[in-house]
């Protein structure tokens, strides 16, 4: 039926009359959804079991605040002076357990207090909350994406130096390494580094600590394969991954040393990828490392100079623009796969940015370099818990393609917001029954719904 364009239109005279004193309103409806999940995982007993004697103290109670920082992460505050903004919101006082909210200082106070083995019970909570996923999914195969990223940070930040920030030269930052898993979506591990250390340097550390996580957290090993960029082409790296059993690919710069570049200049047949790009094999000898690898090294033409223009050093100039690059490897899987392979790194920079558009990885609380590795650790769990969220709900699976993809088609956290976390409701209490009204919202009350539905049934 077709209404009448009066009946469509409203006549709005004046000014609204602003009001302060109801209680019971909330930004935030969604939040009751996630508090409902971190019970049925039983992720509530399991941080209080790790802050037992660990985290720093507080009066609010160290879960209360573990709870509340993660509630500002998914919720999108990044500053601790944005607590502000939440005070008096019921249902952020539900979801952290307490009856007022502390303030920004006591946050500030309490992240301050945190030394290097509060931030390694954090890190095992979020090894327990993975492994458990990884292991409830059976994935008999894990792909390991190992990176780093930058931080930028003031001039007086612990920890911080100047280092291999590409677009800041001159500002001190943080480095920190993760290990992302491509299939479940999970970040299994995070370490905070300062600025001027290069992610070959002390990787041998990391990769270790991230092969123990695994034994410690799953029953069964499954396989693992590794991807690595040109920094972790190292004796020490490969060997550790031999020593594991682990398969592995990883580019390979164009060390003048290793011959590359003769090997590519005397190259006449390429074989074909796809449109754009072409390969050749060959069994690389590293001398200095008494190591022979099977190398592939790829060209995709483009219609500009490449950046480090090789081509201007090996063809003539007419046969065209081409961007080079070689990946080593110990897997016995075609050259057009072994691309394709690789190419799914680029996963891991998305969670990158995701990480620190959506969940303030980037951001720096405080000047001590314990607390600002805490928040991290804290930034990357609250982001796996909200990924286990997707993949206990709502998110639709998928199949598994050569680039690795995770398996479920997951939202971004901004996305996230706007659908159900950052719905405005009201917490009342007819009948002393807590009941919490989100308004007369078709599209809203179907996803309350569903996503209510499919928490009863997560395990």
């Amino acid at each position: 039926m077709r209404l009448r364009r009066a009946d469509l239109r409203r006549r709005i005279n004046g000014e609204v009359t602003l009001r302060y004193a109801a209680g019971g309103l909330t930004s935030f409806a969604g939040l009751e959804l996630v508090r409902q999940f971190f019970r049925r995982i039983d992720f509530i007993e399991q941080l209080r079991r790790v802050a037992f004697g660990r985290l720093p103290g507080s009066d609010y109670g160290t879960v209360a605040m573990v709870l509340l920082v993660l509630a500002m992460l998914i919720t999108g505050a990044r500053r601790i002076r944005h607590l502000r903004y939440l005070q008096s919101d019921a249902l952020v006082e539900r979801f952290c357990g307490v009856r007022q909210l502390p303030t920004a200082r006591t946050l500030g106070r309490w992240l301050s207090a945190f030394d290097s083995r509060g931030v390694e019970a954090l890190l095992g909570l979020n090894e327990r909350l993975t492994g458990q996923l990884i292991e409830a999914s059976g994935a008999r195969r894990l792909t390991l994406d190992v990176d780093g990223s930058v931080v930028s940070t003031g001039l007086c930040v612990e920890g911080a130096r100047r280092g291999y920030n590409p677009h800041r030269r001159k500002v001190p930052s943080y480095y920190p390494i993760t290990a992302y898993e491509a299939n479940s979506g999970q970040v299994l591990r995070v370490q905070n580094r300062a600025g001027n250390v290069h992610d070959g340097k002390g990787s041998v550390v990391f990769l270790q600590a991230l092969f123990e996580q695994l034994r410690e957290t799953l029953s069964q090993r499954p396989v693992v394969e590794m991807r690595m960029d040109g920094a972790f082409f190292r004796e020490d790296v490969l060997d550790l991954l031999d020593l594991e059993g682990v398969e592995y690919a990883i580019k390979v710069p164009f060390y003048q040393w290793l011959g590359l570049k003769e090997a590519i200049a005397k190259r006449r047949r390429w074989r074909r990828i796809n449109d754009t790009v072409e390969s050749f094999e060959l069994r690389l000898a590293v001398t200095p490392w008494n190591r022979h690898e099977r190398t592939v090294i790829y060209r995709k033409k483009v219609a500009h100079f490449t950046r480090k223009n090789y081509q201007l050093d090996l063809f003539d100039p007419d046969n065209g623009h081409y961007e080079y690059s070689a990946v080593v490897t110990n897997k016995t899987i075609s050259a057009r796969t072994l691309w394709y392979f690789m190419c799914g790194r680029g996963t891991h920079e998305k969670v990158y940015g995701e990480l620190k558009s959506g969940f303030a990885f980037d951001c720096v609380p405080t000047q001590r370099f314990a607390a600002n590795s805490a928040w991290q650790v804290l930034s990357v769990m609250a982001f796996n818990l909200m990924r286990a969220f997707q993949a206990k709900t709502t998110a639709p699976q998928r199949r598994p393609n050569r680039k690795r993809r995770a398996l479920h088609r997951f939202e971004l956290i901004h996305t996230l917001r706007y659908q159900f976390l950052n719905r405005a409701g009201l917490l009342v209490n007819p009948n002393g029954r807590a009941t919490l009204d989100v308004g007369d919202n078709g599209m809203v009350r179907e996803r309350f719904e569903s996503l209510s539905s499919a928490i009863a049934l997560a395990a």
